[in-house]
Parts: structure tokens; sequence; C-alpha cells
């Protein structure tokens, strides 16, 4: 799967004009007072994790084991304690490519959010050494999800609404906290076990306040909001809410039950967006989109509450639960329930790969 497009923000957290349409994105007092205490908490703890950093080159107090994990980013390794001999995973971000604020940025965040069963556990030991700067979480071993998603097929049978109930209930704490996580993706979701039961959401990098600016930099990809495609309610950017995670659980979600993107990018002048969007002004079945054939009515439902493109009325990622318990793929002759058979395969051209 392909990196999220890179963005600028204004790290403030920002306000939307009273007059702000909510079609845009505008925020109500609450949702901006929520997020500007987000903001000046986090502002203190990066503060006094400044002030914590332990100085030392990591191979002086860890034994290197193997790399769980690469990205654009950094690296994440297993590694040993050297007096304890407990195992560790550690993020470590070279100083060519992280600033300080940077890194304690999404040290903190994972502090921050605590011990949920959702999200990776963050341990409160960082580390500048003379390159780089490093923080320690609990190891997951089994990967990330994107090595279980087959192209065309999708998730394993069953694993599908396991997963979005862990996600949803991860982002629901996250978002509880005034913060929006903004790169959920297949790649930043960690698996527990072999069976794909359990899964938790890793890497706080781009995660910022409820309000912060956003402007969109880069191309859009099929994680992209459309309400980032368009021209920003405020010359700044675009205050960002929880209605742009609920949008990447929805891509997400698609990918996990048909093993592909639903669109490349979504503009209207895509075709697959565009089919959408058809289909959803008038939803007769010679107009259902090909990605779409094999989803079963309670998915066509969750997910075009999740992929609502007027975000103010985008549903919240809590809304995976009303569907719980509910098939969501079809299979010939019948419907699959959660323990069942393997769907048919996505429509898209585009089937979903490591490392797009």
């Amino acid at each position: 799967m392909p990196d999220k497009p890179s963005v600028e923000t204004k790290e403030e957290a920002g306000a939307a004009e009273n007059g702000a349409e909510e079609d845009l994105g505008g925020l109500t007092p609450e949702e901006l007072r929520q997020g500007q205490e987000a903001a000046l908490a986090l502002e203190g703890m990066m503060a006094l994790s400044t002030q914590s950093l332990v100085q030392a080159e990591v191979e002086d107090l860890y034994q290197l084991e193997r790399p769980l994990g690469q990205g654009r980013y950094g690296r994440v390794l297993l590694v040993t304690h050297r007096q304890k001999g407990t195992f560790l995973a550690l993020k470590q971000l070279p100083k060519a490519s992280t600033s300080l604020r940077s890194f304690l940025q999404e040290f903190c965040v994972g502090l921050w959010l605590g011990s949920h069963p959702g999200i990776v556990a963050a341990y409160g030991i960082g580390l500048e050494s003379a390159d780089s700067y490093s923080f320690l979480t609990e190891p997951v071993l089994h990967g990330d999800l994107i090595s279980f998603i087959k192209p065309k097929v999708g998730l394993p049978p069953g694993a599908a609404p396991r997963v979005a109930a862990q996600l949803a209930g991860a982002l629901e704490h996250l978002h509880g906290l005034g913060l929006v996580y903004r790169d959920l993706k297949p790649e930043n979701v960690l698996v527990c076990d072999a069976a794909c039961r359990r899964v938790k959401l890793a890497d706080f990098g781009h995660t910022r306040p409820r309000g912060t600016l956003l402007r969109l930099a880069g191309p859009p990809l099929p994680y992209t909001a459309p309400e980032l495609c368009a021209p920003p309610p405020l010359p700044a950017g675009l205050p960002i809410r929880p209605g742009l995670d609920a949008w990447a659980l929805g891509v997400l979600l698609f990918c996990g039950l048909t093993g592909c993107f639903p669109w490349d990018r979504p503009l209207p002048d895509d075709p697959f967006y565009g089919d959408f969007l058809a289909w959803r002004a008038e939803p007769r079945a010679p107009l259902r989109p090909r990605p779409w054939l094999g989803l079963a009515p309670a998915a066509d439902a969750l997910l075009g509450g999740l992929l609502d493109p007027r975000p103010g009325d985008r549903r919240p990622v809590g809304s995976v639960t009303e569907y719980l318990g509910r098939p969501w793929r079809l299979r010939e002759g019948g419907e699959e329930g959660e323990e069942g058979e393997e769907g048919e395969e996505g429509g898209g051209e585009r089937g979903v790969e490591e490392g797009e």
C-alpha cells in the first residue's frame, strides 16, 4: 500500500470561524475547546520529556535482536535489555530526517494514550544518541495487518469484524482525548497473534490535537478524505476532525473485505470514485460499482456511513459496533458470517499489495 501523502501542518490548534460551513469541516465551540486543551497538555508533556531524555547510544543499553519494521521516517527493532534480559520494541528515528519536536510529539502522544488494549503500550523511556532519537514500546511480533490481506480476497474469514471493532475502540479512545490519528492504514496496525485475532494501533507520528490546521501538500490517496482535496475553508488549512479517521477506517475495512482499494483517489475524475458517488445518489443494483460486488448489506451500510463524502454527515468510528454479528461478505449461494467461507474477490483492478 502507498505511504500517506506528505502534509504541511500549523502545529498550534487552529480555530474555525463561527460561520464555517459544516461540510467544510467547521468546528463547534466544544470541539475547539477540547482540541485546545489537548494541544496545551501535549505541549506540557513535551517540555518535561525534553529534560528527561537519556543520553546514551542504543547499543550500550540494549542488545539488537532483529528488525520488526521499516518506514520512511525510521525503523522498529526488537531489542533485549542488557541487564534485565527483557524483550522490548525500540523505535529509532534518525536525526538527519527528524526534528526533536517531531520526536517528542510522537513519544508523548504514545505516553498520553496510556493503557488501552487496542493501542501499542509505550514506555516512558526516551533516548538521544549522537545520530538518532529512540523510544521503547511493548513488542508486537506478528507483523502488520498488510501481510494478512490477500490481494483481491482480503482478510481471512471472520477477521474483518474483529479488526474493525478493535480499531474503532482504539480510535474512540484517542478521539476522546481530543486527538486525531490521521495515519490509519494496515501498515500501522500491528497483529498480536498468527490467527489475526488481536490487533493494536501503532505509530503516532501524524497524530495531532483536534482543530490543528492541515493543508494537503502531496497528491491524494484512497485514505485521504475528500474534504482535504478541496480548497481549505481557512487560508492556513482545514481544522482537522475525527471524521478524517472515520474515512480512513472505511477504506481500510473495504481493503480488508475485498483485497482492493475502493478507488485510487476520492475525486470525481477517478472512475471508481465517480461510480461510487453515482451509486450513492441512486443505489440500484445495476449501478453497483464492480469493487463492491461481494459485500453484504451490513457492509454496504457500515461503509456508506464511514465513507460519506460530506464530513458533517459522516458516521463516527464507533458506528462499527452497530454491525457486528451480521454478515459483511457474500458468497455464492448465501452470505458469509463471521466464521464463514471466503467471499468473492473484490472487483477493483488494483489489489492491495505490501509496499505499494
